[in-house]
């Protein structure tokens, strides 16, 4: 253990990932939908995805060696068919996550080079997956520790903006509540539930510890030291970074667009260096996240194929350097290509549905390892944290696009006849079970 992750360089990993995805690309989209009713949003959802953070490290803590983080636990669980479904469904979404996030890259780019966002903001996120990738397949240690550096100053960055805020808009007094009227074009509970997708996105990223509890120093416990550490610091900087965005610029002139941040700066025409020192800070912020999401998709890939659920191809595995070379490699082609799939707050909605059914899944394997190891896992309040927890992660599909929608019940049914056509060509038995007497 002496020669693994930390607890704070793991913490930094999660962070990483969940920072930079939410507050520089999406808050302003969240703001865009729901005005300051976002920050009610960012709370719920935060006491959200700390309930499922607490379940995904109680599991860690019984299968710390496995690699797939929600789909591990479900194909444990529940068998192959869960199992295939859950896990081609979270490696999906985090594929599409990579691109949502490498589209904030590039619009932050973009803004700061002057140019046309439009034109260009697609060029550089495709650049950005490149070169992220061939860091990841450098390994998984010195991807972490890079990451470790990045979330150290991207935090710092994110602090000196909401000072910023407070500072500019102190000599106004009260007059800058003014800035948090809104008036949403939906009535106030649909427009929260519609700015929820876009900020559970931005709290996914705890998942990416689950991935490598075996390599945290203390083990299973260090592990879950490091993914509540993570969303509890993402919480406190998702409400102060929000609360400052909109001090800075009022609610109602938001727009859905990937660099929020430095529209609002625009607007509250910041001094040129500073717009500098954010924009740099966006861009640490959404390498970070990129680099934790590519290394999250390629293990969890090749978790499925090591189960024998996807051919040998993905199982290539590079035991020296700790990483999944080709998963690496089909993840980066996957997010290059969903980067044409529509507007941010599409991309992030496609993205959630894999991973709120994911979620769903590892609360009920909570349950099931719970009914069947008792004492081995502690859970607190059982089951009615865990029966909470699943209704509110229901509540989250309320407000999703049709598309994602579509898209997401589309690939179960696809990956439902899949499944079941590989199993007859390879002439597995029926199993049957009698469920009442």
């Amino acid at each position: 253990m002496d020669k693994g992750i930390s607890v704070a360089v793991a913490t930094s990993v999660g962070l990483g990932a969940i920072v930079g995805a939410g507050i520089y690309v999406l808050s302003g989209t969240a703001i865009a939908i729901a005005g300051a009713y976002a920050l009610v949003s960012f709370l719920f959802v935060g006491i959200v995805a700390l309930l499922i953070a607490y379940h995904i490290a109680k599991l860690g803590e019984i299968m710390p060696h496995e690699k797939g983080a929600s789909y591990s636990f479900a194909f444990n669980a529940f068998g192959s068919e869960l199992g295939f479904i859950t896990g081609i469904l979270l490696y999906f979404s985090y594929a599409v996550a990579i691109s949502a996030i490498a589209t904030g890259f590039g619009s932050y780019l973009a803004s700061m080079l002057g140019i046309s966002v439009g034109n260009y903001s697609q060029l550089f996120a495709i650049f950005l997956i490149v070169l992220l990738s061939i860091v990841n397949v450098l390994g998984i240690k010195k991807a972490a520790k890079a990451d470790f550096w990045l979330v150290l100053v991207k935090i710092s960055v994110l602090l000196l903006f909401a000072l910023f805020a407070i500072v500019v808009t102190l000599p106004s007094g009260f007059a800058v509540l003014h800035n948090f009227y809104t008036q949403p074009s939906k009535s106030t509970l649909s427009a929260m539930f519609d700015a929820n997708v876009a900020i559970f996105f931005a709290y996914t990223g705890f998942q990416a510890i689950s991935t490598f509890t075996d390599k945290v120093k203390g083990g299973a416990k260090g592990a879950r030291k490091a993914i509540m550490y993570a969303v509890l610091i993402s919480i406190l900087l998702y409400m102060l970074v929000a609360a400052g965005l909109m001090m800075l610029k009022p609610a109602n002139t938001y727009e859905v667009n990937a660099d929020p941040l430095s529209a609002a700066l625009s607007y509250a025409r910041a001094p040129q260096w500073f717009f500098v020192v954010v924009d740099i800070g966006a861009l640490i912020a959404t390498t970070s996240a990129t680099l934790a999401m590519i290394l999250t998709s390629s293990r969890t890939l090749y978790q499925i194929s090591e189960d024998r659920l996807l051919p040998r191809f993905f199982r290539k595995y590079n035991k020296s350097k700790d990483v999944a070379i080709n998963g690496v490699i089909v993840s980066a082609a996957i997010s290059i290509i969903m980067l044409y799939s529509g507007n941010i707050y599409v991309i992030a909605a496609i993205s959630n549905f894999g991973l709120l059914f994911a979620y769903l899944m590892s609360v009920f394997a909570t349950m099931h390892f719970k009914r069947r190891m008792k004492e081995r896992l502690a859970l607190k309040f059982y089951p009615y944290v865990q029966v909470v927890t699943i209704i509110a992660i229901l509540s989250l599909f309320v407000g999703m696009p049709r598309e994602a929608l579509v898209l997401g019940v589309t690939i179960i049914l696809s990956l439902i006849i899949v499944y079941y056509s590989l199993r007859e060509m390879k002439g597995e038995p029926v199993v049957k079970v009698r469920l009442f007497k």
